[in-house]
């Protein structure tokens, strides 16, 4: 009975390590994307000689792969499907996002989702002393079983971010779970 004790202990810590690890690389998978985002719009000096630097600034390394093609979910809306370019970010093997820039358009758009639950994933990197250190919450909203919170970037007051995303952990899977878009107005 012991054994069955210990056994039964052992298997739930490494059920539990590997939830933590899995929350932890699915917070860096979101805030690489919106640290890539940041980048590519604000600082297209990092992207305009080659991928390299753009690829060190956002910091994940061999996670952040570009891709030819992604599924019509993860595309922005259709008046920012200008000079495309996608990325994807594996966080784990179930889940992860994909980052949508232009090389023509001062936008970036963002999508997560998979098998994890992403909803408790983006409130972390929202409420993140990073995240709030560059953007700032200009207000918020909600429709069914989703929220969205519109934010200024502190850097330069003309580039906006709007992030949705479910109201509840445990929502549906089976659809885009976490959804952002920025785009830079120079008026």
């Amino acid at each position: 009975m012991q054994f069955k004790l210990g056994l039964l202990s052992a298997v739930f810590a490494l059920v539990s390590a590997t939830q933590v690890h899995a929350q932890v690389a699915l917070e860096e998978g979101l805030s690489g994307a919106l640290r890539g985002c940041e980048k590519w719009v604000l600082d297209p000096g990092s992207w305009s000689s080659g991928p390299a630097s753009f690829v060190a600034a956002v910091g994940l390394g061999d996670r952040l792969g570009l891709v030819d093609h992604v599924e019509d979910a993860n595309l922005p809306p259709k008046a920012f499907r200008q000079g495309n370019l996608y990325w994807r970010i594996n966080s784990t093997p179930g889940a992860g996002y994909v980052l949508v820039v232009s090389d023509r358009l001062p936008m970036c758009h963002i999508t997560g989702g998979g098998d994890a639950d992403l909803q408790p994933v983006a409130e972390a990197v929202l409420a993140s002393s990073a995240f709030s250190s560059r953007w700032e919450k200009v207000d918020a909203s909600s429709k069914g079983d989703m929220i969205s919170t519109r934010y200024r970037s502190l850097e330069d007051a003309g580039f906006s971010l709007i992030v949705s995303r479910a109201k509840q952990g445990n929502a549906r899977r089976d659809r885009v779970q976490v959804l952002a878009t920025a785009v830079y107005d120079a008026r």
